[in-house]
């Protein structure tokens, strides 16, 4: 067999590293063959290839190193980074928030990993453990893995030598341009070389190829040059119409904070791809972040007509039905994921979460058994925090105060055991200890209101009324329509108020 057309079968079977080795053979033997160099370039770049549009996150330093603000303050219902409470006429009550500063959605997705909090001083303090959100930059730990990976691959040194390959020879040759590209952004991930190549490439097809438009458009997105890479994407949409330009050209005004511009940009992308899945479920996404709970699930209905195997649509509708009162309707969508073969922990501590509020308490404690079972580190304190649900629920504290320190013991940064551990040992007349555990909630997570209300409300009984005053304020901050958090402040404003 001939060995140029067997390391093409070797490449079209993916054993991408077989096909490396005979291509390796081949370039030794004739260092100038082209088809077998641009082969080899395809499979190594297949071998480290990730999907980027799924793969974004924003750090610390892009979220307040941000020059293209706005306005320092969002109208209720346009920015990301302060949805607001429900919008649009939902019924949901208030959904729990992650260590991060994020709601709970129905999925780990990009972005819903990083945290969003207020301040800069509130970003800093935040714990910062393998459990949280990245530090720094969104270029980060995955582009040093990738660097690694790449020189590994090769134990002679590097394929191409990036700092002597001359990139004017290779923009005018499509057939060479456009993978070596790929194998500069991806294998050997340097932007900087990817972009320089684009550009040549660009200017020699005379701005009329909308594929190097879009490659320019996501250089320009990972150096954080966000206004280049809008006028990227909008140049390559005029000439060509693609999915992934709309959905890129989206994730731009996600990372603005204008998500208004996100929906308009998907909504157009609906006009010529009709119930696409992928941009119904970014709609879904933005619309989630907004909290507009009842658009949000209006869209993963379609995508689930559409896709009626779409894991995300599905959980996220059970999630909703759950925070909406409505678990026997949950269940019966855990269930079908269940039936479509995910079997995680996740999803068995979601289920026994249903079961107990649906009342079938017999299928329960086995859910969470094998929801302990498959518990990964991250998952076991969120585990034992709902089984300590469980235990309030059918009154046994000694069980609940167990399974809550159990909870802490494995995530000593989990916020809502402490909480509800004060909420315990107030019922035992325990006020100082109860105060200290609601101290240390608020520190770990400035985002939930409860820690901040169950402290006011003991300041209160206590007759420490400034105390009160101001945590109450901090906890309406966190969330401004919680009733009992406003009657407590009206409450305190009469005790201030001088006639």
């Amino acid at each position: 067999m001939d060995p140029v057309f067997s390391a093409l079968s070797l490449y079209k079977k993916r054993k991408f590293e077989e096909c490396v080795t005979t291509c390796t053979e081949l370039l030794d033997k004739n260092p100038f063959d082209q088809a077998v160099w641009v082969l080899k370039m395809r499979a190594l770049t297949e071998q480290l290839y990730v999907d980027d549009l799924e793969a974004e996150e924003e750090g610390i330093a892009e979220a307040f190193m941000d020059n293209e603000t706005i306005a320092e303050s969002a109208r209720p219902g346009t920015s990301l980074k302060n949805p607001g409470t429900s919008q649009g006429g939902s019924t949901q009550g208030y959904r729990p928030w992650t260590q991060t500063g994020r709601p709970v959605s129905g999925v780990v997705r990009p972005g819903t990993q990083t945290a969003r909090p207020g301040t800069m001083e509130q970003a800093l303090r935040t714990p910062r453990t393998s459990k949280t959100a990245r530090p720094s930059t969104s270029q980060s730990a995955r582009t040093i893995r990738l660097g690694t990976a790449s020189m590994l691959s090769e134990p002679g040194g590097p394929f191409i030598q990036l700092s002597r390959i001359n990139l004017g020879n290779y923009a005018s040759k499509p057939a060479l341009a456009k993978p070596l590209f790929l194998y500069i952004l991806y294998h050997e991930n340097s932007i900087r070389h990817a972009l320089q190549l684009a550009v040549l490439a660009t200017q020699a097809c005379e701005f009329k190829d909308w594929w190097w438009k879009v490659q320019l458009g996501k250089c320009y997105f990972a150096l954080g040059l966000m206004r280049e890479a809008e006028q990227q994407f909008r140049s390559a949409l005029r000439q060509h119409q693609c999915i992934e330009t709309f959905l890129r050209l989206g994730r731009v005004y996600i990372r603005l904070d204008q998500p208004l511009s996100a929906l308009d940009v998907c909504r157009t992308g609906l006009e010529y791809f009709p119930k696409e899945t992928t941009l119904l479920t970014e709609i879904a996404r933005i619309f989630e972040g907004l909290n507009n709970m009842t658009m949000s699930v209006k869209y993963y209905r379609e995508i689930v007509t559409e896709d009626s195997t779409n894991v995300e649509a599905i959980a996220c509708i059970g999630m909703h039905h759950f925070y909406t009162d409505q678990p026997e309707m949950a269940l019966r969508f855990y269930r079908r994921l269940l039936q479509m073969g995910l079997y995680n922990a996740e999803l068995f501590n979601n289920l026994g979460l249903c079961c107990f509020y649906a009342q079938q308490y017999d299928m329960t404690l086995s859910c969470f058994q094998h929801a302990l079972s498959l518990a990964k580190d991250d998952d076991v304190a969120d585990i034992w925090y709902n089984i300590g649900l469980i235990a309030i629920g059918v009154g046994d504290t000694r069980l609940a105060g167990q399974c809550l320190r159990l909870a802490i013991s494995a995530d000593s940064t989990h916020a809502p055991a402490y909480n509800n551990l004060g909420v315990l040992e107030l019922r035992r007349g325990r006020v100082n200890e109860a105060s200290a555990f609601f101290q240390a909630a608020a520190s770990l997570a400035p985002y939930l209101f409860e820690p901040y209300f169950n402290h006011s409300s003991l300041s209160h009984k206590m007759g420490d009324l400034q105390a009160s005053y101001i945590v109450i304020q901090k906890a309406l901050e966190a969330y401004p329509n919680h009733v009992p958090s406003q009657e407590l402040l009206r409450a305190l404003e009469k005790h201030f108020t001088f006639i």
